[in-house]
């Protein structure tokens, strides 16, 4: 089965063709990245006119890069949650208007489904049911996947996203967009026990994150440090901060697999790029004896082909959508 998938819900437009939910026959991106940097982050506005300049030729790409016409394709997945309303509207509005003139399914996919699935393209062994820590620029979340289309909450972030701080901080310290990315490159160059920065523990579920205070306390550090005139040591902060955020995921992901029972451990989302991360999920792993999955970095941000690997996952599951699908700004992973 040929799935044409489409994502749009930031600053990446991607087209993708993804065959039996597994097999990525095309992945194309149009990336804002550029022009983004001339605003310290993505202006929501501008990101989706860019959509529309660029998703009509990337779908033609798409096909001619898999050597496929219009006609060898089966259903058209889209995501439609969650996002900037404004760009997620575009990737919609495209796919059904492709559904309709391909005269195929529309399948809407949530974009949080679609990082975890992910892993399937990357480990084709891969099935649930597993644990998948997903943390992106807006979401930072505990999934129990108990099968392709059923996904339980165990643990998520009160306030800000872990991508997001990764990002603030980033900019504060004039690093260019994205800065999730320039901050971990310069992190290896410092010492992570330099700064010490808080771990805030919460009531209730002992699997929620809180990581505004983490935030604050880094930013308070880099304002001090310029008021007083001082000299701050960037690798070392960009290091202590990273391993604050990691020392926040990586004990809750454990703590959740352990008491799930669950055997295997998933990470996804465009911070599970983090070198550091994805170094201390390994070495907790290999103590447990747990087998890890983690996402080749071209998979790990925005892209088509994670859309059309759970798309296909949904069109089993009989999930199909009308031409009155909507675009959601927020919508949780278990609604689908």
């Amino acid at each position: 089965m040929n799935i044409l998938a489409v994502e749009s819900s930031c600053d990446e437009t991607a087209v993708a063709v993804v065959r039996d939910g597994r097999e990525i026959l095309s992945d194309c991106i149009a990336s804002q990245v550029e022009l983004h940097k001339l605003y310290g982050g993505v202006v929501p506005e501008i990101a989706s006119r860019k959509h529309i300049e660029a998703i009509y030729a990337l779908a033609d790409e798409a096909l001619e890069t898999a050597a496929l016409s219009r006609a060898d394709i089966d259903a058209v997945a889209v995501t439609y949650a969650p996002g900037l309303i404004g760009a997620v509207l575009v990737g919609v509005n495209f796919a059904k208007a492709a559904a309709y003139s391909l005269g195929v399914p529309l399948i809407p996919v949530h974009h949080m489904r679609g990082h975890i699935a992910a892993n399937y393209l990357a480990y084709p062994e891969l099935e649930p049911p597993f644990i998948c820590l997903v943390v992106s620029g807006g979401h930072s979340l505990i999934v129990d996947v108990q099968s392709y289309t059923q996904f339980k909450i165990l643990g998520t972030t009160r306030d800000d996203a872990a991508g997001e701080c990764f990002d603030k901080v980033a900019r504060v310290l004039g690093m260019p967009y994205p800065g999730g990315a320039a901050l971990d490159k310069l992190a290896s160059e410092g010492d992570e026990n330099k700064y010490p920065l808080p771990h805030t523990k919460l009531s209730g579920n002992a699997l929620d994150m809180s990581f505004s205070g983490l935030k604050t306390a880094a930013l308070n550090l880099i304002h001090t440090s310029e008021q007083r005139a001082e000299q701050l040591d960037v690798p070392s902060l960009c290091a202590s901060f990273s391993k604050a955020v990691c020392e926040m995921l990586v004990p809750r992901t454990i703590q959740a697999l352990q008491e799930s029972g669950r055997k295997k451990l998933a990470i996804a989302g465009g911070v599970a790029a983090n070198r550091r991360i994805r170094a201390a999920f390994e070495t907790e792993c290999k103590r447990l004896g747990t087998q890890l999955y983690t996402p080749p970095l071209s998979l790990c941000g925005d892209n088509g082909a994670m859309i059309g690997a759970q798309g296909y996952y949904e069109f089993l599951a009989g999930k199909r959508a009308g031409q009155d699908l909507n675009a959601f700004a927020t919508r949780s992973i278990e609604e689908g």
